[in-house]
């Protein structure tokens, strides 16, 4: 283990029940890692460092008496739109936020694996972006180009992993804010099927589009995250069978059918695909040849997919809006979409909610031909920082959908997707391909993100030492 970078989930999980080093020792590194990166990188929102060595000294006391839990001691971050017991959850908000009375549901069952919660990590304004800046918390950088953003909405989470302060962090996704970050960091991420880990005490979060996710250095990292995470609170009105993603790594599933989409999907605005990232995809189709699967360019019946997103995705925020302590310090941006959505939310919200069925059947033929979709998880790199936060409503849409067209169907279908890093462009931006697949398929996604990872060894590339462009935040 190197004290300057974190060692994997299973790495740290295996040291610990092997007593080669205590929760102590990694907690104590991984709070100076964070100390001596917040300046420039500024991935936390809260460091629970008093709170997180409590934690790391009765694991090694349930350690010593032979106790064993998935991930007893390891120290793990989770996105600061979940509610951490005695924390304030902003979620990229100005305001004087209450601390939370009780652990999310997500984070109750991190808790019950054994996880130390090391802290929260910043997020954009209620998650609506792909950048993570604001005034709220200053601007997130990205670890292979501080100069640029790591993406969002889970920008924090992607970059405390990329950088090697912790080893794993849960995020959400609710246009891929999961798996952009992860592709413009050069991580996994994983999307999980909509409620395979809980969002309680939302039952659903964003009107159902938004679900929490994995985001780590390696695929068994991400799916031994999304296990312990996994299960549903009582309440919850999604729950889906459950299934142990991890044992799918190594697993043989024989010649797989992938059709590879570069088509973006419905939108209202143009958007183009940078054609390095296109070379990149192209590149990953190739290597699932070479790795014995079918593979052939074909595009998901998506149709005006697009019509059934903005009500539930705006209908949401108005809910999030409503629970803000003071509105008046939201963004312009965030105000309009909450008018938006207050006035979709009725008969155009229960209309769009009507049509996931109509679409699940659409699309799902689809599956009857391929097993898996490969496809870019953005149209276009990691952005400068800034580029994107200045910009008035209707040029962020437009930006946004210019640089992240890809991502956001799957959110409406509920269905799972897995990021997984397909090189870099632009003189060294990271850039990733997304598996997408129907319902409940995360094994599938996750066994053949295994096997190109077993090939292209991309876990083995860490950003530059120090970061280039470092500017502090």
């Amino acid at each position: 283990m190197t004290p300057d970078r974190a060692p994997g989930l299973a790495e740290s999980r295996r040291a610990l029940a092997g007593g080669e080093v205590t929760s102590v020792a990694l907690v104590e590194r991984a709070l100076a890692r964070i100390q001596a990166t917040q300046p420039t990188l500024n991935a936390f929102r809260i460091v629970r460092a008093e709170a997180a060595l409590a934690e790391a000294e009765a694991a090694d006391r349930e350690l010593a008496a032979g106790v064993r839990r998935p991930l007893l001691g390891v120290p793990v971050a989770v996105k600061d739109d979940m509610d951490v017991a005695g924390e304030p959850t902003a979620f990229g908000c100005r305001g004087d936020f209450p601390p939370a009375a009780a652990d999310g549901e997500a984070v109750r069952r991190l808790r019950a694996a054994g996880a130390v919660i090391i802290g929260k990590t910043n997020t954009c304004e209620l998650g609506q972006w792909p950048f993570t800046e604001g005034p709220a918390f200053g601007d997130t950088r990205n670890p292979w180009h501080t100069g640029h953003t790591p993406g969002g909405s889970s920008g924090g989470s992607a970059a405390a992993v990329a950088a090697g302060l912790v080893p794993a962090a849960l995020g959400s996704d609710g246009a891929g804010s999961v798996r952009i970050p992860a592709s413009w960091t050069h991580l996994i991420g994983i999307k999980p099927q909509r409620g395979r880990i809980s969002t309680w005490p939302h039952g659903e979060s964003f009107q159902g589009i938004t679900v929490n996710g994995t985001l780590a250095r390696t695929v068994a990292d991400a799916a031994l995250l999304l296990d312990a995470a996994s299960g549903n609170h009582a309440r919850d009105p999604h729950r889906p069978s459950a299934l142990t993603v991890a044992d799918a790594v190594g697993r043989d599933l024989g010649r797989l059918r992938v059709a590879v989409s570069l088509k973006p999907p419905f939108t209202a605005l143009p958007a183009r695909l940078h054609p390095q990232i296109r070379a990149r995809v192209v590149e990953v189709a190739g290597q699932l040849a070479a790795l014995g699967h079918d593979v052939e360019e074909a595009d998901p019946p998506y149709g005006p997919i697009g019509l059934t997103f903005v009500p539930r995705a705006t209908a949401g925020i108005a809910e999030r809006v409503r629970d803000v302590p003071d509105p008046a310090l939201l963004d312009p941006r965030t105000l309009g979409a909450a008018r938006m959505g207050r006035l979709l939310g009725g008969a155009p919200l229960r209309a769009a909610r009507r049509a996931e069925t109509v679409l699940h059947r659409r699309i799902g033929r689809f599956f009857a031909s391929y097993d898996v979709i490969l496809a870019p998880t953005t149209a276009a790199p990691p952005p400068r920082t800034g580029t994107l936060s200045r910009l008035g409503g209707l040029a962020t849409d437009r930006a946004m959908i210019a640089a992240c067209p890809y991502a956001w169907p799957w959110n409406v279908l509920g269905w799972p997707g897995v990021n997984v890093p397909a090189g870099f462009v632009d003189g060294g931006l990271p850039v990733g391909a997304q598996l997408l697949g129907p319902a409940g398929s995360e094994p599938r996604l996750v066994c053949l993100a295994a096997q190109l990872e077993s090939e292209l060894h991309w876990h083995e590339l860490w950003p530059p030492e120090p970061a280039v462009d470092s500017q502090p935040v």
